[in-house]
């Protein structure tokens, strides 16, 4: 059974969180100032994430984390820091350390429980945004932590688009899209935006039921290239230097690489490789032109960049709504028009 690897400085502390996890599977505490627990690790496969659990204040025990993360190499699991003070030396301390969740201590057991609870098939559930959206991001969490170091299955994509695809159909666009605003991980933020934006799209210009399926996993699988992207690239908040920006654009290969073999069809692997190929040459990896690129490719880029521009960065604020519909018309041919403005009712739809 998977397992939480509780790193604390205050292990009584720790201790009552694990109790509290039980319902979720064991916990392993590991008290980071005691010398003689430094060497305890259990098996990396079997950890489902490891919870930080301290003050920031010091150093030892961000240097304890920090070597207990090393140990895990590439099968490094997703790290919840949690904030026992929201303080930005505590909030940069674990962004520096790759968080990808960061949660208020005094909530802790409530939202891991919610975050990395199984994801059971509740299609059609009566679930509200904020809900729908912590059970997606437990799917995505498992998506990219699987990308890190083993096979990312079918089946785990298809519960994260069926949800998304539930509760864009029962709730708006904007409730969706304001509960993900809120996330401190922008890997997980834009992953989720995309996937709400283009479930929403899908809907929108009608597609089949199938056929939405298939956007929504796509564009929920788009940026898994990311999970093998350094967390110091990733969350850097000012201009990446040119070695930052050329790993930070090998994403896409590595993203079509990682899923290539797997039960994955062609229009699923060319999204993770192409998504950001423009229509007149001039995007990357390959330079692809006009009717290279698939059909399935155009929508999730379309709801890529508009993501990007409204969603909040560490080094801008996010772009309003109709500004960033205004940057894809000004793209020109570089995008699929018709579709452009086919999405003008959803860009009008994300005004929080």
């Amino acid at each position: 059974m998977s397992a939480f690897l509780l790193l604390t400085d205050t292990p009584a502390r720790a201790g009552r969180l694990a109790r509290d996890l039980t319902d979720l599977g064991p916990s392993l505490v590991i008290d980071l100032l005691d010398p003689g627990q430094a060497g305890l690790l259990p098996d990396p496969a079997a950890v489902r994430a490891v919870v930080a659990d301290v003050t920031f204040r010091g150093s030892a025990p961000v240097a304890g984390i920090r070597r207990h993360l090393d140990r895990f190499g590439e099968r490094r699991p997703p790290l919840v820091c949690l904030l026992h003070e929201d303080t930005p030396r505590a909030r940069s301390q674990a962004l520096a350390l790759g968080a990808t969740h960061l949660l208020p201590a005094d909530k802790a057991p409530a939202l891991l429980a919610e975050a990395f609870r199984p994801v059971p098939d509740i299609e059609g559930a009566d679930l509200a945004p904020a809900e729908a959206v912590a059970r997606a991001d437990a799917v995505l969490t498992r998506i990219l932590a699987l990308g890190r170091g083993g096979t990312v299955e079918p089946e785990t994509v298809a519960a994260g688009a069926a949800l998304i695809e539930g509760a864009l159909r029962r709730a708006d666009l904007p409730a969706w899209l304001d509960v993900v605003r809120r996330f401190d991980d922008s890997t997980h933020q834009h992953c989720l935006l995309v996937a709400g934006l283009a479930a929403g799209f899908g809907i929108r210009i009608g597609l089949r039921s199938k056929d939405l399926r298939r956007l929504t996993e796509a564009a929920l699988l788009h940026d898994i290239g990311k999970s093998l992207v350094p967390h110091a690239i990733l969350s850097k908040p000012g201009r990446l230097d040119e070695a930052e920006a050329a790993a930070m654009r090998a994403h896409p290969v590595l993203g079509y690489e990682m899923l290539r073999g797997q039960a994955y069809a062609g229009e699923m692997l060319a999204v993770a490789r192409s998504h950001h190929e423009m229509l007149d040459g001039s995007g990357y990896p390959d330079g692809l032109w006009g009717a290279e690129v698939p059909d399935l490719v155009r929508l999730v880029t379309v709801c890529d960049i508009f993501a990007a521009l409204v969603e909040r960065r560490p080094y801008k604020a996010p772009m309003p709504a109709d500004g960033a519909y205004a940057v894809l018309q000004g793209m020109g041919a570089k995008l699929d028009r018709d579709l452009v403005r086919a999405f003008a009712p959803v860009a009008r739809a994300a005004v929080p």
